[in-house]
């Protein structure tokens, strides 16, 4: 099978654009093309989109390279006037729509200068840049500037699914016979008789259609609520002189917004405010190198990442104005992109579809030669009548309706049904994924490089030991205090001016006046700290005047402010990692609150507190500064720093890791603890949660990265902890780990975590710690942070694979025993035992009924207690190939048996007879598909019934199942050529159908693959035992 599928191999994570357009064009027999590819994306659109993304990309590469020298020769007269309409007038606004975005998307600077200024152009949309937009304006500005949304591909009615379904050309083709076949048979039979046939098939298309169109039209709104989810993203604005978290999408212009590292700029906007920003605009222009925005070069536009720094900006450009909003227009029917799973089952249905084309020709043809045969035979061969093309036409719609149960349509569409349950119960389970095929890779995941905070602990953090003047201090929780430093007014305001002003957060007040602290957990336990202390962040915020800023950087693992001295001069503040820190120190305030030369021996026992803090699972910061006598004028100084704290933040490990961990280690996952603290405290936490055991290895990513490549390669498998790892640290362990065979799963929150994210096989993004740069460059995002979460995804991505495989078996049966059975029938008895309605109705039970009840059951306890499914291993497994060909052999040999001898066997005679044999052929082979469908939910284990009733989709498809069953032997046999049966035939068809479950017992008691156990998994070592799976 892997030599016919060779065309239909695509890499799970940006696959090429020459193996997309070989498996599409390798697909030939497609029923419904519309339906098929519905949620794949189209490479045509794919390319238009790519070129108008870059006639965008140039247009404002123009506009930003050359428009100094643009402006200088564009006469005043000749440009655009912007004429002031009534409407904004009377709303209070000075400025108009247009003319703003016109200024902003060409950079023009002149303009800008013309209208004032940023200042005044804030007193033109009738803002103040420190109190910010009022809440009760908010409608007013959506009403003239618009709304900050992009347009949206509009969603799909529940008709529009019905005319989809419609479009199967075999379903057409039915519906052709069908007419033909009321006509003949209504001039022939008289009415209502003669209709009978072909309303039956009539309805049988109805309902299929219906059903279809249901299964189509849930899993789009799944779809839908996902993409909703997607665009979620909260931005940091002043309003109503607070500072507060709003979504997007609420953005309006005039609104002043608080840009950080990793923040996607959410509107086109001018500088106010801020400290060395560099702003991506690679999404948007094309270029690599990031531009720096400032006061001369004050434009901000919508789409792009902040690379560093920190800025306010004014909102003047909102939605569909934007240039990212012309952009976003162009991805709306952009649709996915199709999984591995996917594309392999398209081939495989591509396969089975030929094999069925076949037969049907070969069916049909068989039929036509008898008939011919038999009417020269009865010598009225040049007699034809129209009963003779009634007859002709049935066994065309027999053969077509065999198309219709032999390509299995179902297959590729069973993947993204199970996508979609899956990802939508991930998203109740606080996981959001952005890419289908993520859900499947991860059911691959071979090991999880984890980060520390936040993710295997709580990330609620508080100072709770803080070394000070040669003192321990722990914090006092049942005290108002909580510390008793002692400190001299001296140190108590350097420390003070360290906490507060070398901060990236703010301290604010709710719309309750309630004191509340806004940025990153460890940002606001320090801020908290000096709150404790007695400290007021308003006041000294007040009291000096930030020269310059140093925001923190992970290559550097520090963060630095400059701030003027009110007597003159300068003071640099500088907090980071601990042991680097310390380094930059040449004095310390010792315990009469001076300074003093740091000596040999004082760093060590300054190392000693920070090891002991460290060993204690605390993260150590150091608080240091430097007086000056002048600003600098480049970087602030790396030397000559004294001393003046050290903190010790505790962030409690969550409860259920140590368990999650377990689990991994259980399922053949490897979990590896990479973070950027001490490795002392790096240690601590990864044997608190179950990461760092016997034998294992904690490396420093300074002596990592350092290691030559055989020796990395070599040790990188005993890697257990990573502690003081920069992001290309991270990166370089991802790639090596995937050179040795490894299926890896990153997680990352900062935006220089995007390459690892982009690099591993599955990237996932923090949802609360994570920036905007992080998640877009995501596959999965971690909504609540929590590693159990990721164990949740690895235990639904092995959940659809398997799901998969339960369905591939159980439909592959039906195709072979329906193929088989119609074709020899035709070939001995010159008629097809099953009729076309029949078939159709088989064919629903195996297609969508069968989807939603093998495709979407949920996880069980026993997937995570065995090993990852390999990357090579056949889809179609020598365990599926035994069963489905031992249930066909069963079926054949029974269906075989009634059909040739059904008559003698069951006593029957009369003119019914045939009629009565027939309809038992048909309800035994139905009943043999119900309980061949219980024995698919386990490929290789006996019991089938664990965990059957919780999943109600399977117990309600049974049901509805039988139900139909019922009504279309007894109440609609003239629709469905079938005869009411005796309690006795019911109780014969149910015992066949039954007995295919006793088959199974002993099928999966043949073992053919000996080293592998549970549906094509490896059996675990040194696992549990496979009776608990």
């Amino acid at each position: 099978m892997s030599n016919l599928l060779k065309d239909f191999e695509v890499d799970p994570k940006n696959p090429s654009l020459e193996a997309r357009q070989r498996w599409r064009s390798s697909v030939s027999v497609v029923k419904n093309r519309a339906r098929r590819f519905r949620n794949i994306r189209d490479l045509d659109k794919l390319v238009e989109f790519e070129t108008k993304r870059h006639q965008i990309q140039e247009k404002i590469r123009v506009a930003f390279y050359v428009q100094k020298a643009a402006l200088q020769f564009i006469d005043a007269a000749a440009r655009t006037e912007y004429k002031l309409t009534d409407e904004v007038k009377e709303a209070g606004f000075s400025i108009e729509a247009d003319q703003l975005a016109s200024m902003v998307r060409n950079h023009n600077t002149k303009s800008l200068s013309n209208n004032g200024g940023v200042e005044e152009l804030a007193k033109k949309l009738s803002v103040s840049l420190t109190e910010g937009v009022s809440s009760s304006e908010l409608p007013i500005r959506e009403k003239i500037f618009g709304e900050n949304r992009y347009a949206e591909k509009p969603a799909r009615s529940f008709l529009m699914f019905v005319w989809e379904a419609l479009q199967d050309i075999t379903l057409i083709i039915l519906m052709v016979c069908t007419v033909v076949s009321i006509g003949v048979g209504v001039a022939t039979e008289g009415f209502p008789k003669g209709m009978y046939d072909g309303t039956g098939i009539l309805l049988s298309i109805l309902l299929v259609v219906m059903v279809t169109a249901i299964s189509d039209y849930k899993q789009s709104l799944q779809f839908m609520d996902l993409d909703r989810e997607k665009k979620k993203i909260i931005v940091q604005v002043t309003r109503d002189g607070n500072r507060q978290e709003i979504s997007i999408h609420d953005l309006v212009v005039g609104d002043v917004v608080h840009l950080s590292i990793g923040d996607q700029v959410p509107a086109d906007g001018v500088f106010i405010s801020g400290y060395n920003l560099e702003i991506d605009e690679s999404s948007l222009t094309g270029e690599s190198e990031p531009s720096r925005v400032e006061k001369e070069k004050p434009f901000l536009l919508s789409g792009t990442k902040v690379q560093n720094g920190s800025a306010k900006m004014l909102v003047t450009t909102v939605g569909m104005r934007t240039e990212w909003g012309k952009l976003m227009e162009t991805l709306i029917d952009g649709g996915e992109d199709e999984t591995p799973l996917q594309v392999k089952l398209n081939g495989v249905a591509t396969i089975i579809g030929k094999i069925g084309l076949s037969f049907a020709v070969l069916t049909f043809v068989v039929l036509c030669i008898r008939f011919v045969l038999e009417k020269a035979t009865a010598g009225s061969f040049t007699n034809w009548s129209s009963e003779d093309a009634l007859t002709l036409l049935d066994y065309f719609a027999i053969s077509v309706t065999i198309i219709v149960v032999a390509v299995p349509e179902g297959l590729p569409l069973a993947v993204t049904l199970s996508l979609a349950f899956a990802m939508k119960k991930l998203m109740s389970d606080r996981a959001l994924v952005r890419h289908l095929a993520a859900c499947e890779t991860m059911g691959s995941a071979t090991c999880i490089c984890t980060d520390k905070t936040g993710t295997l602990t709580t990330n609620h953090m508080v100072v709770n030991k803080v070394w000070i003047c040669d003192k321990v201090q722990e914090r006092q929780e049942g005290s108002k205090e909580r510390f008793h430093l002692e400190l001299s007014e001296e140190v108590e305001s350097i420390l003070l001016q360290g906490i507060f002003q070398n901060t990236g957060s703010e301290v604010v007040k709710d719309k309750d006046g309630n004191t509340q602290i806004l940025g990153s957990p460890t940002e606001r336990a320090i801020l908290e700290f000096g709150l404790h202390l007695g400290g007021d962040f308003v006041a000294q915020r007040k009291e000096h005047k930030i020269l310059k800023i140093e925001p923190f950087n992970s290559d550097k693992k520090r963060m630095s402010v400059l701030i003027a001295l009110p007597g003159g001069g300068a003071r640099a503040f500088c907090k980071g990692a601990s042991e680097i820190v310390l380094k930059m120190c040449e004095n310390v305030v010792d315990s009469n609150g001076e300074s003093v030369p740091l000596t040999e021996e004082r760093i060590s026992n300054i190392s000693d507190v920070i090891e002991g803090f460290a060993s204690e699972a605390l993260r150590t910061l150091c608080l240091v500064y430097k007086d000056l006598d002048e600003a600098p004028s480049g970087d602030l100084p790396d030397g000559g720093y004294t001393m003046v704290a050290v903190v010790g933040i505790k962030d409690p490990v969550r409860p259920a890791v140590r368990e999650a961990v377990q689990t991994c280690q259980a399922a053949g996952i490897t979990v590896r603890m990479v973070t950027g603290d001490n490795i002392s405290t790096a240690k601590a936490i990864a044997k608190e949660c179950g990461i760092f055991t016997e034998g294992g290895l904690a490396i420093e990513g300074s002596q990592f990265r350092d290691l030559p490549p055989h020796e990395m390669r070599a040790i990188i498998p005993k890697i257990q902890v990573m502690a003081r790892s920069l992001p290309l640290d991270k990166h370089t362990l991802v790639s090596n780990l995937r050179k040795i065979g490894e299926v890896v799963a990153v997680t990352g929150d900062g935006t220089n975590d995007a390459p690892a994210l982009h690099e591993a096989d599955i990237g996932l993004a923090m949802g609360i710690a994570g920036t905007e740069v992080a998640k877009e460059n995501a596959d999965v995002i971690i909504m609540d942070d929590n590693f159990k979460t990721i164990v949740n995804v690895a235990r639904w991505g092995r959940a659809v694979y398997i799901n998969i495989q339960k369905f591939v078996q159980f439909q592959l049966t039906v195709n072979v025993v329906a193929l088989i059975i119609n074709f020899v029938s035709a070939c001995i008895t010159g008629s097809a035992p099953l009729t076309a309605v029949q078939l159709l109705w088989v064919n629903m039970i195996m297609d969508t009924l069968g989807a939603l009840a093998l495709a979407t059951e949920p996880p069980n306890e026993g997937l995570m207690k065995r090993p990852p499914i390999a990357r090579t291993a056949s889809f179609i497994t020598k365990t599926m190939w035994r069963n489905i060909a031992g249930q066909s052999v069963y079926q054949l040999i029974v269906l075989g048996i009634l059909n040739f001898a059904g008559k003698s066997l069951l006593k029957l005679d009369g003119p019914d007879s045939t009629a009565v044999l027939n309809t038992v052929i048909f309800n035994s082979f139905v009943f043999c598909q119900v309980f061949n469908e219980i024995n698919s939910r386990e490929i290789e284990k006996i019991n089938v019934f664990k965990g059957m009733f919780n999943s109600w989709v399977f117990t309600g498809v049974m049901t509805v199942t039988v139900v139909f069953q019922v009504i279309i032997v007894e109440f609609l046999g003239a629709f469905a050529s079938t005869v009411p049966l005796s309690w006795q035939h019911w109780l014969l068809s149910i015992l066949i159908g039954s007995v295919s479950m006793i088959v199974a017992v002993i099928l999966k008691c043949i073992p053919v693959e000996s080293c592998h156990h549970h549906d094509g998994y490896e059996l675990l070592p040194s696992g549990p035992s496979s009776n608990s799976a």
